[in-house]
């Protein structure tokens, strides 16, 4: 199979497809590691919906997905900053999105985002506001019955003056909290507005900080997800937790070392790029539950590329490759998004996505996927 392509000039030249799809083996109960997918949300593409109102979403699309995650045996991370949240997805929608995922799957593995996105950084002025906004979701989402991640406050990094106001925050936070929750280290490439969190800009204060929070709380956290896509930082980090807690790797840069781990020890996942790469994630996964390491790296590893250009820098803009491969898949059929995000990216990102997917048997249905990819060509006039 082959399908003409555009270079950045506009030439066109066949490429050959030549990668084979990854056959689904879904991961077991005693699976080796705890794995999450953040998974996206679909846009209703018939809406009347402006990019700064409301998010239109398309139910019954973005539940079918988590079906698809769920039937592979992974963890789902909901209404996560994947699904858009503070870019597109506002917080009823989020909750409604939370609602709607426990009722339509109440015994899987779902844990939850929770934030402070219903109010506007710029107007906070006190760290009780921040303290209150965070409580607010708490109730709503264990009101629903679902489990937390506490996500990085936006107004918190505003109005924090240092570490002790962090602690201050999160420690009357977890306290409300009924079951213990994964916390969330997320880098300021993924939102320049959490640069500094934890009350510094150098690593090593801030991880002394969130160290000092999870020791004092720790009946409180299930577990940790830090994205930094610093493979060194998270080790180090994962080697001073306490024994009780997880680290969830959030770098999708690192992923099948950090996972697959050392001698020290290893990280689960909770990963934007589980989405596209649900079916591997969950394949290897099972490898690795089944003693073979070697089956896990051969499956993983040569996805990285296509990881890596995913999240390439603006890394904030990774859900448009995160979508696409969805809608190359068959997973939606229309490539649009909340806000109109699927134009963060170009069309070259687009065509190296669709050869790096090929490369590592991330095309489902490689006929339909072409048939997909030559529609948005012609979409751009190639």
């Amino acid at each position: 199979m082959k399908i003409a392509l555009p270079d950045a000039n506009g030439r066109m030249t066949d490429y050959r497809l030549t990668g084979t799809p990854i056959e689904p083996v879904p991961m077991t109960p005693d699976a080796a590691r705890v794995v999450y997918s953040a998974a996206h949300v679909v846009r209703d593409p018939y809406a009347d919906a402006d990019p700064s109102g409301q998010a239109a979403i398309d139910w019954d699309a973005t539940m079918a997905f988590r079906a698809h995650l769920i039937g592979l045996g992974l963890g789902v991370a909901e209404a996560m900053d994947t699904a858009q949240r503070g870019m597109g997805l506002d917080w009823p929608s989020a909750l409604e999105l939370i609602r709607r995922t426990k009722s339509a799957f109440p015994d899987a593995l779902v844990a939850n985002g929770c934030g402070t996105d219903h109010i506007n950084p710029a107007n906070v002025t006190s760290l009780e506001e921040v303290t209150a906004a965070y409580l607010s979701q708490v109730e709503a989402i264990q009101s629903a019955g679902g489990r937390i991640i506490l996500m990085a406050s936006r107004a918190l990094a505003r109005i924090a003056k240092g570490s002790e106001d962090y602690a201050r925050v999160y420690e009357e936070v977890l306290n409300a909290c009924d079951e213990p929750v994964i916390l969330h280290w997320l880098g300021e490439m993924f939102d320049p507005a959490l640069a500094g969190y934890w009350g510094a800009s150098a690593f090593q204060p801030a991880l002394d900080t969130v160290l000092g929070i999870i020791n004092d709380n720790v009946s409180k956290v299930d577990g940790i997800k830090i994205s930094l896509l610093d493979a060194q930082k998270e080790i180090e980090m994962r080697r001073r937790l306490p024994s009780t807690v997880r680290m969830y790797t959030g770098d999708d840069f690192n992923y099948p070392d950090l996972i697959a781990g050392d001698t020290a020890g290893y990280s689960h996942a909770l990963l934007g790029i589980f989405d596209p790469l649900a079916v591997h994630a969950a394949s290897a996964v099972q490898k690795l539950t089944a003693g073979d390491a070697a089956g896990f790296r051969a499956i993983l590893d040569p996805t990285v590329p296509l990881a890596r250009h995913i999240f390439r820098a603006p890394t904030q803009y990774y859900k448009t490759g995160v979508v696409f491969l969805a809608w190359l898949n068959g997973h939606q059929s229309h490539f649009t998004m909340i806000g109109g995000a699927e134009a963060m990216r170009s069309l070259p990102y687009f065509v190296e996505c669709f050869k790096q997917a090929d490369a590592c048997g991330a095309l489902a249905k490689p006929e339909f996927a072409i048939e997909r990819m030559q529609s948005l060509l012609r979409l751009y006039g190639a």
